[in-house]
């Protein structure tokens, strides 16, 4: 199996975990955002905060660099191992003696519980990396899937059972420590490698050399994406954080159905693509054109009907999430196009570059925030999407300037979509004005329509350019006849 059957077998698996696992994970937040409050999403987003920043330390990038290296050693994985275990043992202690001080910092005492619950996700992730990161390396993202979906329906029953049971701000605690629990002991079950009491201070080195860019960057990347959730907590409140949690958790649940299915099979794909330029730009072209020919309709029709979205899932008091939701529409369409950065660019050799431009994203987010958040929580929101405005150009012409591409021939490959996309705005609006006078009921309305928009979407996709559609059915056709011949094997 070459390299790009591999990857769209890859790709296929990872749809897979994305599509089923993510409908469940929303399913589960649909229930929860309904029988609990925006300030409980609030706190645990605000934990969530520190949880993240302490697992930058825990996670350093070594995953990363075993699935980069061309040649790895059993001294490789012992080492990244026990180093994991050494540091998931001294955050989770130091999150369970600091839990009571951040949370009086805050002035939210319900925060101390949550934390000292949430230091238990230190322990057992220092288990999970070395194990997912030796299955991605295998392209066994069929693993990688099951455990994603068992995770997710397991931690999302036991949220629900305890929200109803009465527990509150606890059940997103509960469902998200059964779901990291669930998740890590499918991997141990599906991999057959474990681990020696063996350290090599030489692995050490060559491991850290490489994750060391990687540690930088998550540190970074961090400030650029939690930083908001920290500083809207602090200066807004845990209602604003709840709000703001909550739309841009609709951002991430379809940045995962719509990017990230393709995004974690292309850094390996990439890595072993790094000697022959001509096929590591093909890949590139294909993986981003049929991501964005996706992701921009989906993100432009969620922001024209977001008001009939969030009343019908969520109910009324979800309703100030509207327009925080079409501004990260905008977002999502950034996303879709740049995602696939970082991968490029650590398969490269180059995740220094990553770093500046992470930095850069950092520095204009705070000023942004500090400028707009007297204005209110929709300030702020704005004020993100406006750095994602301001940075995206540079970070693609990076990526043209190191895969030796014209960057006017990279952006033109967008223009089909972007201009169908637009189009089925234009079509949506005019239809839900009319419609909203003759139908009532909010899920008829959106049924119809949905229906319009994918209807107009593929008509001019397949008026202005069939060979995006034709792409498409090349990689169905490949990912189905992988899955016939292992049935046969079977």
């Amino acid at each position: 199996m070459n390299i790009k059957q591999k990857a769209i077998k890859g790709a296929m698996w990872t749809a897979i975990q994305n599509w089923v696992g993510q409908a469940g994970a929303f399913v589960v937040f649909f229930v929860l955002a309904r029988l609990l409050q925006p300030e409980d999403f609030g706190l645990v987003a605000l934990a969530n905060v520190f949880l993240a920043f302490m697992q930058i330390f825990l996670e350093q990038g070594f995953a990363q660099a075993l699935i980069q290296r061309d040649e790895l050693e059993p001294e490789h994985l012992d080492t990244a191992f026990w180093t994991n275990v050494a540091i998931g043992v001294l955050l989770a202690t130091l999150s369970f003696i600091a839990a009571e001080g951040i949370a009086y910092g805050f002035k939210q005492p319900e925060l101390t519980p949550i934390l000292r619950c949430f230091s238990c996700i230190f322990l057992i992730s220092a288990c999970r990396g070395t194990q997912q990161a030796i299955l991605e390396r295998q392209f066994a993202f069929k693993v990688i899937a099951v455990r994603s979906v068992l995770g997710i329906a397991v931690g999302g029953l036991v949220g629900i059972i305890m929200a109803v049971q009465g527990f509150g701000v606890l059940s997103l605690v509960g469902q998200q420590l059964t779901n990291e629990l669930v998740g890590t002991l499918v991997l141990w079950k599906a991999s057959d490698w474990r681990p020696k009491f063996k350290f090599s201070l030489t692995h050490f080195k060559e491991l850290f050399k490489f994750g060391s860019n990687i540690l930088v960057l998550n540190f970074i990347g961090f400030f650029n994406t939690r930083i908001n959730d920290f500083l809207i907590g602090y200066f807004l409140g845990s209602v604003a954080l709840g709000y703001y949690a909550i739309s841009y958790r609709i951002l991430q649940v379809l940045v995962q159905l719509l990017v990230r299915t393709t995004s974690t099979v292309s850094l390996p794909t990439f890595s072993r693509l790094t000697n022959d330029l001509e096929r590591f730009r093909t890949a590139f072209y294909t993986i981003t054109r049929l991501t964005s020919a996706i992701a921009f309709p989906v993100f432009a029709g969620m922001a024209v009907l977001a008001p009939e979205l969030v009343a019908l899932m969520f109910g009324q008091k979800w309703l100030p999430t509207v327009p925080l939701i079409q501004l990260l529409a905008i977002s999502g369409i950034l996303r879709s196009v740049s995602f696939f950065k970082s991968s490029v660019l650590v398969a490269m050799g180059r995740p220094v570059w990553t770093v500046r431009l992470k930095i850069l994203s950092v520095v204009v987010n705070l000023i942004g925030f500090f400028i707009s958040y007297p204005w209110g929580i929709f300030a702020v929101t704005a004020a993100t999407v406006l750095r994602g405005l301001i940075v995206f150009p540079i970070g693609q012409w990076a990526i043209a300037k190191i895969l030796s591409i014209p960057l006017r021939k990279y952006l033109k490959q967008f223009a089909v979509p972007l201009t169908s996309s637009l189009g089925m705005i234009a079509v949506l609006i005019i239809a839900k004005n009319y419609l909203m006078a003759e139908i009532e009921m909010k899920i008829f309305l959106l049924g119809i329509n949905s229906l319009l928009g994918v209807i107009t979407y593929l008509l001019m996709i397949w008026i202005l350019s069939p060979k995006i559609l034709h792409e498409f059915l090349d990689v169905g056709k490949i990912a189905l006849s992988k899955s016939k011949q292992k049935t046969k094997k079977t």
